[in-house]
């Protein structure tokens, strides 16, 4: 076990504003947490086990009590109670894309490591982010477990709502998710905070892929040259400085739409599914700055030097758009607070 930042007093400057308490399961490089912490809460501690993840997590987060370590030797008893546990537990076991084999993948089963940290830490409130069609998996099954085991074994509400970033946080990107929360000891009951639960509210998309975009010229490696082997189709087809394009593999994908593609962990696989644009340069690729901007980091937000392009493209594609945790954990707030 690896704990890379405990900054205590760092913690204890911001408890005077920040009275709402956050655990973090699956934090990655910290897209739910700076979500919460946008949202005014107070995140005592985080787990992750991917090292380059932890890293990038680490420079940006110092002051947070990050544990890097694999989550089957991270025992509840060496952590503190929170008010929140989030998880982002990940999200290939139940993706399209993937295998499809859900609760016989051992990916699938950290779910019930996430019920493990609710059961024994109690928290006051849970949220969980995952791929949009974990709902209808294996005809609805594994959703129907995740449920029983929310509502029978731990006695907490179960709210599931999809939302699309390109909706519900003025990110011009296309990424839907599934989001659940729930709340201690509202299993199946009426009259408490879930049903004073409101659904996120949608907000008006005026942001375009400019202001996402680098205003300075990116490094000449992110562009494509004329000995590409597939150089002159790129000139061909993409043409518009407004839009972004994708490799679709066999063809060159324009998104009319004026959005940014549901940006993909495999981006870090060869680069193939990172998004193109035409800037007053040339067609290059996204550079992992702006893709991290498209998932509504702040401007500071950093990867580590001399990290690979790769992890930092994976990192990007894995984490989650700041701004919609933000809304729904002021929600989230609001119904704890009230």
């Amino acid at each position: 076990m690896i704990i890379i930042s405990s900054k205590h007093s760092n913690l204890s400057t911001q408890t005077n504003f920040m009275t709402v308490t956050v655990g973090s399961l699956f934090a990655g490089i910290g897209g739910i947490c700076q979500g919460f912490k946008n949202a005014g809460c107070n995140i005592k501690w985080a787990n992750e086990y991917n090292l380059k993840a932890c890293e990038t997590y680490e420079a940006n987060f110092k002051e947070h009590n990050l544990i890097c370590c694999d989550i089957h030797e991270l025992e509840t008893n060496e952590l503190e109670s929170v008010d929140i546990i989030t998880s982002g537990f990940p999200c290939q076991a139940f993706s399209i894309a993937g295998h499809r084999k859900g609760f016989d993948d051992h990916r699938g089963n950290l779910f019930f490591e996430t019920a493990r940290f609710i059961k024994d830490l109690k928290p006051k409130a849970f949220f969980l982010e995952n791929v949009r069609n974990l709902h209808s998996h294996d005809n609805g099954n594994t959703f129907k477990v995740i449920r029983e085991v929310i509502e029978d074994q731990l006695g907490y509400s179960f709210i599931p709502f999809v939302l699309n970033a390109k909706d519900y946080s003025n990110i011009p990107q296309t990424r839907e998710r599934i989001y659940i929360i729930g709340f201690k000891d509202e299993a199946h009951k009426s009259g408490g905070l879930t049903d004073n639960f409101q659904p996120i509210q949608e907000v008006l998309l005026t942001k375009t892929i400019h202001d996402f975009l680098e205003t300075d010229k990116p490094e000449d490696k992110y562009y494509y040259q004329p000995e590409h082997q597939y150089y002159e189709r790129l000139i061909n087809e993409v043409t518009s400085t407004d839009t972004l394009y994708q490799w679709r593999r066999v063809y060159i994908r324009e998104n009319k739409n004026n959005l940014c593609p549901t940006l993909t962990a495999n981006m870090g696989t060869g680069g193939h599914n990172v998004p193109i644009v035409k800037d007053k340069f040339g067609i290059r690729k996204l550079t992992p700055k702006e893709c991290i901007n498209f998932q509504g980091f702040s401007k500071d937000f950093e990867f580590p030097k001399n990290m690979a392009n790769s992890h930092c493209y994976k990192q990007a594609g894995n984490s989650v758009v700041v701004p919609v945790v933000e809304n729904i954990a002021r929600e989230m707030l609001r119904l704890l607070e009230a």
